[in-house]
């Protein structure tokens, strides 16, 4: 399985037969070769670790922490620069220590159990609203466009006093700093600078007009923070905020719809919702490259020794799916409990916003089940198209009837 150094590496992300369908290699690698040399798509190599708990490790070990650019880790993106994980954006925030924390302490603020309740009815009128223009235009429709993006762009929006009518802007931003083969670097660098101007006008309008949100929050609490560190914060919390949600949206309600018998399971016992997220969470299978840790020291993981300068791509995709972890871990179960997968990383870098997320998806199924139970697929699902090129995974649209 692991490559000699005259055969060329393989390529990574794996293409897989159809959008909702994990590759091939997941397994293999598991069972072969855990932690494998592969090339990105900048051509550079890193370490692809596949099995659950070989991920967990590596993602859990405060010794390591996203690239900088200053550490020449292998690059993501096929740019010079490498793309967002590499870019001057992820110098400004900060990545290690005491000043990490204390960025996560002051965010986490606004990610609390609490937080996310008030929130629910408020996400829940707006699918409702935008489940009903999307009827209203009649079938098919397409739930990615229609629900699945502009109600996490609406909620991110609220949350940082930012106009959602700037929605189509950000996703264009979003889809350039994200990309691994679709834009050049000139492309990626007007994207990064547009975004800067864009977010640096909106900081410089909460200085002098504060309103309810996170970032008049973030400068009223006098933090110090410079308008470069509020900036990239704000634009980290934009494309997260809406990229991975939208695209999650989407394909859970794909797998859901792929085999009806589940969408008729939730129908019949809807207190199933949460567990039926955290299941389609686990079986992502195009959730993008996953996520990038740079070795600083040698480092022994799944029986080999990774020497320090290696990048590794922790896959957390393929590790939950991993047998050790899960059992019948290629099977959808929406009873499946406890689930302590991994699709929103481990250790001190895990997702922060991951309550938002959970709440957006468990509102959104809830109201889908409610006002659509005749939903189905409109096309076969092994004829969804996915995103290609970018390093979140997601679908390129979700046609449906009802």
């Amino acid at each position: 399985m692991t490559p000699s150094h005259t055969d060329p590496l393989p390529r990574f992300p794996f293409e897989a037969a159809t959008a909702l369908a994990p590759p091939a290699e997941w397994a293999e690698f598991r069972e072969k070769c855990p932690v494998a040399r592969v090339a990105l798509a900048s051509g550079d190599e890193a370490a692809l670790i596949t099995r659950y708990d070989d991920v967990k490790s590596v993602l859990s070990d405060p010794r390591f922490t996203r690239p900088t650019p200053s550490d020449n880790a292998a690059r993501v993106a096929d740019t010079e620069s490498g793309g967002v994980f590499n870019s001057e954006m992820a110098t400004v925030l900060p990545q290690h220590g005491e000043a990490h924390l204390k960025w996560r302490r002051l965010l986490g603020k606004w990610f609390t159990a609490k937080r996310m309740n008030a929130l629910r009815p408020g996400m829940a009128a707006m699918a409702e609203q935008l489940i009903d223009e999307m009827v209203a235009k009649g079938a098919p429709g397409d739930l990615k466009a229609g629900l699945a993006f502009p109600l996490p762009v609406w909620v991110i929006c609220d949350m940082l006093g930012v106009p959602d009518t700037d929605r189509d802007r950000f996703a264009h931003w979003s889809d350039v700093m994200l990309s691994m083969t679709r834009y050049t670097q000139a492309e990626f660098d007007a994207a990064q600078a547009e975004f800067g101007r864009y977010m640096g006008a909106h900081i410089a309008a909460k200085r002098a007009e504060p309103g309810e949100d996170i970032l008049s929050a973030l400068i009223a609490e006098g933090v110090g923070w410079s308008d470069a560190m509020l900036t990239a914060t704000g634009i980290g919390l934009l494309i997260a905020g809406h990229e991975t949600t939208a695209n999650m949206i989407a394909k859970m309600t794909a797998m859901l719809l792929a085999d009806r018998s589940r969408w008729e399971q939730l129908l019949a016992d809807p207190s199933l919702v949460r567990t039926a997220v955290e299941e389609a969470l686990r079986a992502d299978a195009n959730a993008g490259v996953g996520m990038q840790r740079y070795l600083t020291e040698e480092f022994e993981v799944g029986g080999t020794v990774l020497p320090a300068g290696t990048t590794a791509m922790c896959s957390m995709a393929a590790a939950n799916r991993d047998e050790a972890a899960f059992e019948n871990a290629a099977e959808l179960d929406l009873t499946r409990s406890p689930n302590p997968h991994l699709a929103f990383g481990a250790g001190a870098h895990a997702c922060l916003g991951q309550p938002l997320a959970r709440t957006e998806l468990q509102v959104v199924l809830e109201v889908l089940l409610r006002k659509l139970p005749s939903l189905e697929l409109a096309v076969p699902a092994d004829e969804l198209r996915r995103v290609e090129g970018l390093a979140v995974g997601g679908l390129r649209e979700l046609p449906v009837r009802w």
